[in-house]
């Protein structure tokens, strides 16, 4: 018997988002993603999660137009709609901090954000989860780090829109009051420092600290290519002896090999590797020793098991990179991580951020700083419609439609640019 689309519904919503700094500028005070629902003649509904910028939206109500009668188990045919839906149209104004915007980017972004409720039909209509469609689960929980923020303790942007209960985080002390409180409230036993805000001397500085404080935790520190080759070269001196591993601390894969060949601190990036056509110029260079994937812009979760087969014939390592999400990227995340082997470092997440979702509660959350893989069919969770509904009323009312730290911090600093490298 074979499932077919009956319809999609592409529904835009908007969440709160704190005001985090990093090497662009600061979050504006709502995050933008989108929720996908795939019904089928059987019944069943699958459902994904996506970016939800403008430009995205219009390429994913393209092809949920041409969806209608595909075979959920027909994903070759899901590709080969994308690419008719897409045409020769110019990719959108890339909107996350991986990489240039190119066709083939566009297209494996626009494919995985149908192919998780895709394979969350398959899983629901064989009673398993997704995960076993991917080859069964290897980990019976997936283990994420603790993404820390130098941070404002209000937005500039809306004087009145609601503070969190983080508070400020503008120094070595304010990065500890916030680990500690991720460490004690999710478990966590990996750090992760966004860097490339301020000065390097002064992130080193907390970076030290963090090791003092957790000294049996994993620290890793991230400045989004902010820093200048001389300038990564002197922070990975200083920390080779505290680091898991130094990501994108600078721009591009021939700087990157440069860094790599001075120091033993492995490289990660999400940002000089994020296409199939960028990974043998990198592994020539010796450029990186971990890609850190996203099913959102890798091509979905299988393709992303195929980007985990080539880091195992080169000998690169493998873990995850994470933007502003809801549970249901959560649980695609957890999905796919738990049937990658090859997955061997703590992924991100900015989930302890997010105060609002679309997911019913009680499935997903964090334990020693893991989440269980869902054990119930499909991706293991369903949206709250209720929650749907009025995210998608505070979408039409916030009037963001696309992300822009720099912009955001223009508010509180007029000239600034976001231009980078700065240090």
């Amino acid at each position: 018997q074979q499932l077919r689309v009956t319809g999609v519904t592409v529904t835009p919503v908007a969440l709160r988002d704190p005001p985090l700094l990093n090497s662009a500028g600061v979050h504006q005070p709502y995050a933008l993603r989108c929720v996908l629902q795939v019904r089928t003649d059987a019944g069943i509904t699958g459902i994904g999660e996506a970016y939800g910028d403008g430009p995205t939206l219009q390429r994913l109500r393209s092809v949920a137009s041409l969806l209608p009668g595909l075979d959920v188990f027909d994903l070759n045919g899901l590709w080969q709609r994308v690419q008719v839906a897409l045409g020769q149209a110019v990719p959108g104004t890339p909107t996350e901090l991986a990489g240039a915007a190119n066709a083939a980017r566009t297209v494996a972004t626009t494919f995985a954000a149908f192919e998780v409720p895709l394979l969350d039909v398959q899983a629901k209509a064989v009673g398993r989860p997704v995960s076993d469609l991917l080859g069964g689960a290897v980990r019976d929980a997936v283990p994420y780090a603790a993404y820390l923020f130098y941070r404002w303790g209000r937005h500039p942007v809306d004087p009145g829109y609601p503070a969190d209960d983080w508070g400020e985080a503008l120094s070595v002390d304010g990065i500890l009051t916030q680990a500690r409180r991720m460490v004690d409230e999710y478990g966590f036993r990996s750090l992760k420092l966004k860097g490339g805000v301020f000065p390097p001397a002064q992130e080193v500085e907390a970076v030290m600290a963090l090791r003092e404080a957790f000294p049996d935790h994993p620290l890793r520190i991230d400045p989004n290519a902010n820093w200048v080759v001389p300038t990564a070269m002197m922070v990975a001196a200083k920390l080779h002896e505290v680091l898991e591993y130094l990501e994108d601390p600078v721009g591009g894969v021939y700087a990157m090999a440069e860094v790599a060949r001075c120091t033993p601190v492995p490289l990660a990036t999400n940002m000089c590797v994020t296409t199939f056509a960028e990974v043998p110029k990198a592994v020539a260079a010796g450029a990186v020793s971990i890609i850190l994937a996203d099913h959102h812009f890798w091509g979905g979760m299988r393709q992303t098991q195929v980007l985990a087969g080539l880091c195992r014939t080169f000998g690169l390592a493998l873990s995850m990179h994470s933007n502003t999400h809801m549970g249901i990227s959560l649980a695609a995340m957890t999905h796919l991580a738990a049937a990658t082997p090859e997955v061997s470092y703590a992924c991100d997440t900015h989930m302890p951020w997010q105060r609002e979702d679309v997911v019913e509660p009680g499935v997903l959350g964090f334990s020693d700083g893991a989440v269980r893989v869902p054990e119930g069919p499909g991706l293991g969770v369903s949206i709250d419609q209720d929650a749907l509904a009025r995210l998608h009323e505070q979408y039409q009312g916030c009037g963001i439609r696309r992300r822009d730290d720099v912009a955001a911090m223009r508010v509180a600093v007029p000239d600034w640019t976001g231009k980078r490298p700065r240090f």
